[in-house]
Order: structure tokens, then C-alpha cells, then sequence
């Protein structure tokens, strides 16, 4: 009997199925044995016994109810007729601002032509009448260096535009002691020194932006800003500066002037570049004004000196 082998135990279910559950399992018996759905069931049928339908049972109260519901859905109503009424009338309104903008630019383009025909017709008048007078040489000249003509031929390029991140800037910067918050932005006083430098290095015609300069114009700031006889800039600027092309970059970039923007692009990340091409063409002056004039008996050459403020 030794030598037999032995079957393994076997589980059996019966005295499983009959022994008493631990107190701590009658929580989780009566959850699993009682849905939620009886407990929803018992409610309802205690209402119904009770007879309370969840609905007001005086004739007053009802009328109570019924009125704030009609007083709801008249105040959804009367809103919801408000906004239709007015969403047409503001996209009427901006429709005819957006003409009036339209039609008022339309007219500013005329005009604008129109002044340009002008001073085209003058231009004419008085090369003529200086042709006739043996004068014209001279006057073409004083047209170019005062600004009243346009002008072409070779020269340099500078484009200067804002920091990448204009708004980093350290704190105690003397930078942001003017009413620009960013020191990674261009300022007028920047664009005045960069300007009055290119004059001096020798420069015969300047632009910015297609904005002519004479020796009147003045660059100032309005905000964040820059204006250049009260018309405003849009960085980056495009800086055209006629004369000797390589001698001009070359100078420029070894004056006071040059070193201080290239301290900007070192310091502020202010971006630069500078190049010298074989023809610009810079647009006449939008108007010249003849403050002081008389006749001259000397046989002198006018001056060229200029200055930017």
C-alpha cells in the first residue's frame, strides 16, 4: 500500500455552498443582491402612494409656475429678436465705413496724382524757362541737392530693422529711459544718426522708405512710431543713399555714426545690412518749401552741407 501512488485532494463545493458569510461581507452582499434601479422603484411607488407627482397641487401655485415659464421664454424670445435686428444694422454700418475708407482713399490717390502731374508741369515750365536763360545747368543741380527732382545712380543700401525679440531688454538699461519700452526697437534718434552719417560720409540724395529727405526734413517719434515729416515708417527701414557706392559704405561704416549702429547690432541685436549697388533711383521730395530766397551775385557754388534733426 506503500507503493501506490496517491490521487491529489479534491476541492468540493458542497460545504462552500453552506457556510455562513463573515459580517463584513453583508455590506457588499446587500449592494450586489439590491440594484439601485429597486431603491429608484421604491421611491416612485412611495409617491405614488403619497400622491405627490412632483407638480404644484394648488390651483395657485400652477398659475405661479405657468407664469414664470411664460416670462422665461419671453425673455429668451425678445433677446434672441434683439439680436437679429441689430446683427443687419452694425454690418450695414461697417459695409458703408469700409466704403466711406475705400472712397476716401480713392480720392487721397487722386489727389495725389494730380500733384504729381503739377510738379511735373512746373518741373517743365521752369527747365524751359531756365534753358532760355542759360541757367539750367545750375538749377538742376540745386534741384538734386534741395530734393525737388528725382534722382537715380549708383550708391549703398542699409536696412536696419528691429531686434528679433524687441522686448528683451535688461533692467537699468540706458536704452529705456525714452518712451519706447523695447530696446530691441529702432528709434528715430537712431535713424537720425544714421542719416546725418551717410550726409557726411558723402552722400548726394537719401531716402528712407521711399520717403525722400532734404535738408528740412526732420524724423521724429510718436509713440512706438517713427515719422519722417509727419509721415509714419513701418520697419524695417531701407535706407538709399546716392554717391560713390564703395568709398560711401566704406565711409560711413568707419565714421562715429557707423561704429554706433553696428554698437546697436552688437548690444540690442538691431539688424543691419549694408550694400552697395549700381543704381538706386530715389523719388523727389513730396514738397519743397522756398523759405528765404534772393538773387545771387556770387559765382560760387551752393553749399551741400546737410543735417537731419
Amino acid at each position: 500500500m506503500c507503493g501506490m501512488p496517491q490521487e491529489p485532494p479534491v476541492r468540493s463545493t458542497s460545504t462552500r455552498a453552506h457556510a455562513r458569510p463573515d459580517a463584513s461581507m453583508s455590506l457588499l452582499t446587500n449592494v450586489m443582491d439590491h440594484s439601485l434601479d429597486d431603491g429608484y422603484a421604491e421611491a416612485a411607488a412611495r409617491k405614488k402612494a403619497a400622491g405627490d407627482r412632483g407638480m404644484p397641487r394648488t390651483l395657485r401655485a400652477r398659475l405661479g409656475l405657468a407664469a414664470g415659464l411664460v416670462l422665461a421664454a419671453l425673455v429668451v424670445t425678445v433677446g434672441a429678436a434683439q439680436a437679429r435686428v441689430a446683427a443687419p444694422a452694425l454690418a450695414k454700418e461697417r459695409e458703408e465705413l469700409v466704403d466711406r475708407i475705400d472712397r476716401e482713399t480713392e480720392a487721397a490717390d487722386e489727389l495725389e496724382s494730380d500733384v504729381d502731374e503739377l510738379r511735373n508741369e512746373v518741373d517743365a515750365r521752369r527747365r524751359a524757362a531756365l534753358k532760355q536763360s542759360g541757367g539750367s545747368d545750375r538749377m538742376e543741380l540745386m534741384g538734386i541737392l534741395s530734393g525737388a527732382t528725382e534722382v537715380h545712380g549708383p550708391g549703398v543700401k542699409l536696412v536696419v530693422d528691429d531686434a528679433k525679440d524687441s522686448s528683451a531688454g535688461g533692467d537699468g538699461d540706458p536704452r529705456g529711459t525714452s518712451s519706447f519700452s523695447d530696446t530691441g526697437r529702432v528709434r528715430d534718434r537712431d535713424m537720425q544718426r544714421v542719416v546725418n552719417g551717410l550726409w557726411e560720409s558723402g552722400a548726394e540724395a537719401v531716402s528712407i522708405n521711399g520717403q525722400r529727405l532734404t535738408a528740412l526734413s526732420a524724423i521724429r517719434a510718436a509713440g512706438d512710431a517713427i515719422l519722417v515729416d509727419n509721415r509714419p515708417l513701418v520697419p524695417p527701414y531701407t535706407v538709399l543713399a546716392l554717391g560713390d557706392g564703395k568709398n560711401l559704405s566704406t565711409r560711413f561704416q568707419n565714421s562715429a555714426d557707423g561704429l554706433y549702429l553696428h554698437a546697436l547690432q552688437e548690444n540690442f541685436g538691431i539688424r543691419t545690412a549694408i550694400s552697395v549697388e549700381d543704381e538706386l533711383r530715389l523719388p523727389a521730395a513730396p514738397s519743397v518749401t522756398v523759405r528765404t530766397a534772393r538773387p545771387s551775385t556770387e559765382s560760387a557754388q551752393p553749399r551741400t552741407e546737410k543735417g537731419t534733426s
